[in-house]
């Protein structure tokens, strides 16, 4: 009995030694009974594992091209961001008399920030320098707009009995010119004017009618938009920091800087608008005054408006000069004040707008135009008016948003360290 169980002893010492030195050798696991081949029987491979994706959720994903997995999944992502984005724009178009007032007040309070801040130093109340400067720039407004309106009562007369000159010489033109259209056949085409006139009056009838809605619309958004300036001009720092407290605490330094820099840009964007538009208006209306046009202030004060919308605005507001040149001195003067209107928006474009806006807020011309369009569909001239600034806005804010940069401490922060555990 000693001698057998010696010998059992060494055979499990040799069969351990065996799989220590031969790691390709397979022995049944104590823990995990089987049968053991024996080593004459001839073993058939079994099937190889499905292999493991590490993107896939389950093994069928794994017979997908990783091709078209791919683009399912940017696919359905995409038509999440659409849905999202047209939510967002239904609701900007239900609430856009909200919006839009709110929206001009921010650009407002971006013009007249630094005339505060003036105030401020020279240590006014807050709300004392916020009201002078608000009534100030409602004085200045009013004021430029009485003297339009006056200057174009005025001339409504003589630019009246002008355009009536006008007309009879577009009729003669017509008729010895190269067209030589007849008597009959003006006739013709002023009675079919006539009738589509006739039988679109009901449609500008209405427009007249929904006129008294669009008015009181009007009346409450300059109302709301005064307000607001006031209390964005007053309580802006303290409405931001508001703002963003309502954030995670780690996104909140990052968001703080994006939100300061967005700000720079869109004061530093609404002061170059106007020194541009201002240059605009004064180069348009001394030509106007020299060669003598009716309404030149009128019409350089549209200028300066128009100029407001980058690319279209001025040219548009320019076209109407040259259509008061053409009724009030004939077709020569026309040219000379369109080629006055196109070598000022050549200036604009080349020199006055790089130098002047600096590449903080340079923005490609074609997002200049997506963006107009985009703003006349969703609400108007005033979309046209705040698109350009919310792209330039935006365009800072995912800059400072994507810089993998850390913002710097506030000079005002205060660093609790933490106790070591």
């Amino acid at each position: 009995m000693r001698g057998r169980l010696r010998r059992a002893y060494e055979s499990g010492r040799e069969s351990a030694r065996a799989r220590r030195t031969d790691p390709d050798e397979r022995v049944a696991s104590p823990a995990s009974p089987g049968p053991v081949a024996p080593p004459t029987a001839t073993v058939v491979a079994a099937e190889p594992s499905a292999p493991v994706f590490a993107s896939t959720n389950s093994q069928d994903d794994g017979e997908v091209p990783h091709a078209l997995r791919l683009a399912a999944a940017w696919c359905w992502r995409l038509i999440v961001i659409g849905i999202v984005t047209w939510s967002l724009l239904k609701i900007v178009g239900t609430i856009r008399i909200v919006i839009i007032p709110l929206a001009v007040a921010l650009l407002l309070s971006a013009l007249l920030a630094p005339a505060v801040g003036w105030l401020l130093r020279a240590r006014l109340p807050r709300s004392l320098a916020t009201g002078v400067v608000l009534v100030g720039g409602l004085a200045a407004v009013i004021g430029t707009l009485t003297l339009v309106v006056n200057e174009f009562i005025q001339g409504v007369p003589e630019l009246s009995e002008k355009s009536s000159q006008g007309v009879r010489q577009i009729q003669d033109w017509l008729k010895t010119g190269p067209l030589h259209l007849s008597d009959g056949q003006l006739n013709r085409y002023i009675d079919e004017a006539q009738s589509w006139i006739n039988g679109n009056t009901e449609k500008f009838t209405s427009g007249a009618l929904n006129t008294a809605a669009t008015l009181a619309e009007v009346l409450t958004g300059t109302v709301l938009v005064l307000f607001a300036t006031f209390f964005f001009l007053r309580d802006g720092s303290n409405i931001w920091r508001f703002l963003v407290r309502l954030l995670p605490v780690n996104a909140r330094w990052k968001v703080d800087d994006a939100g300061r820099a967005s700000w720079a840009t869109l004061g530093a964007y609404v002061r170059a608008t106007v020194l541009v538009a201002f240059i605009d208006a004064v180069g348009i209306g001394i030509f106007l005054v020299i060669f003598d046009i009716p309404f030149a202030f009128p019409l350089a004060a549209l200028v300066f408006l128009g100029a407001f919308i980058p690319i279209v605005g001025a040219f548009l507001s320019g076209v109407v000069a040259v259509l008061v040149a053409l009724v009030d001195s004939g077709p020569v003067t026309a040219l000379i004040i369109l080629g006055v209107v196109i070598g000022v928006q050549q200036v604009e474009g080349h020199v006055l707008q790089p130098l002047i806006m600096g590449r903080a807020v340079a923005i490609h011309p074609l997002a200049v135009i997506i963006g107009i369009a985009a703003g006349v569909v969703l609400a108007g001239i005033a979309g046209a008016l705040v698109a350009v600034p919310l792209i330039a806005v935006l365009n800072t804010a995912v800059r400072r948003l994507a810089a993998r940069t850390v913002p710097d401490t506030p000079p005002d922060a205060v660093v609790v360290a933490s106790q070591a555990p």
